[in-house]
């Protein structure tokens, strides 16, 4: 048993064998804080953006090259088919989705932060409709809207109201209008129906965002990636490559999904669901999600199915612009996955119950 005498000089005889104290930091304390962890945000976007360009080359080789690569697997058809669909999609819809990152970019780098805010109403519930019917103004498909509607969101104007553009911008542009008007000729009442029933859409769900999903976890607002004081031409030219390259990698990867999907799914059973209004719509509203055909186009693809009734054709025009596999692919990568599990469906549903409630009256 050791005496407070014999401690004494235990320690005593350590100092003197060793009289200079070791050089370096002292140790770590147990009440020292812990360096803060790397925020996963702010990890270098270049690896991202290099992904998504992979893809992209990947995806275009196989569209290119597909029939050589796969001729064992499956029918010249199938693969003549799929590489069809995929550069049809992925063409169809590039050059809106760059008029959408073009106009991203210029709001990042030109427009006040503030400007949208006082733009619209203060009231929440307000902003929604005045923001659904701005969409009548961008004559721009989908993946144009997504972009756009993540930048709003990033200067300041609420979710629901960027919600609600992001739903009608693609489906109540004049352009699309047109081609609806012009895909019906002499039937003006599928025009009206597809405006009302798109305007709708887009103005309940940025309602039921205010009534559900304000102050949630589940929407990544994208944020603003440039330091204060930064030139506004670099701020345009940044903004500009990020969201290509971004967007750009989510679109192919939906463009792909579509394509296989069409190969997949036989038509021969379309006949047999036609003359049940219910199920009708039900169908061509998934056709419309696995198809995604951009919208300046849709009309002439649902004027071809003469077969179903006009309230299941509206289903079509509907559905298409809101909900699809690209963007779902798009959203999930500006907004996160965990907005567009939740989000599309919720988007489904309404669009197609406003169809049914629409052709019911109008149609």
């Amino acid at each position: 048993m050791s005496t407070p005498e014999a401690t004494e000089e235990r320690d005593s005889a350590a100092t003197t064998a060793d009289p200079v104290a070791p050089a370096g930091p002292p140790p770590p304390s147990s009440a020292d804080p812990a360096p803060p962890a790397p925020d996963p945000e702010e990890k270098d976007p270049a690896s991202s953006s290099i992904a998504f360009t992979v893809t992209l080359v990947v995806l275009v080789a196989l569209a290119l090259f597909g029939r050589k690569i796969f001729a064992g697997l499956f029918t010249d058809d199938g693969v003549r088919t799929w590489a069809t669909m995929f550069v049809g999609v992925t063409v169809q819809a590039m050059p809106f989705l760059v008029l959408g990152v073009l106009l991203s970019a210029a709001l990042t780098a030109f427009i006040p932060a503030t400007f949208f805010a006082k733009a619209l109403p203060k009231h929440p519930a307000l902003a929604v409709p005045v923001a659904s019917m701005s969409g009548v103004v961008l004559p721009g498909c989908e993946c144009a809207s997504v972009p756009v509607s993540a930048a709003l969101m990033n200067r300041g104007v609420t979710p629901a109201a960027a919600i609600a553009f992001l739903l009608s911008a693609p489906a109540i542009n004049p352009v699309v209008l047109a081609s609806t008007a012009v895909a019906f000729p002499g039937q003006p009442k599928v025009v009206v129906a597809r405006l009302i029933c798109s305007l709708g859409v887009s103005m309940i769900l940025g309602w039921l965002w205010l009534l559900t999903g304000k102050g949630s976890s589940w929407l990544k607002i994208p944020k603003n990636r440039h330091a204060e004081g930064t030139a506004k031409l670099e701020v345009f030219r940044s903004s500009m490559l990020h969201d290509f390259l971004h967007a750009g990698g989510f679109l192919v990867v939906g463009a792909a999904a579509a394509a296989t999907l069409n190969v997949v799914v036989p038509r021969e059973w379309l006949d047999h669901v036609a003359s049940n209004l219910l199920l009708s719509v039900l169908v061509l509203g998934l056709l419309a999600v696995l198809l995604a055909i951009c919208s300046e186009a849709d009309a002439f693809v649902a004027a071809s199915l003469t077969q179903f009734s006009l309230t299941a054709r509206l289903a079509f025009m509907v559905v298409g612009p809101v909900v699809d596999v690209k963007l779902i692919a798009l959203q999930a990568g500006t907004f996160g996955p965990k907005f567009a599990l939740r989000f599309a469906p919720a988007t489904f549903v309404v669009a197609i119950l406003s169809s049914l409630l629409v052709g019911w009256w109008l149609l």
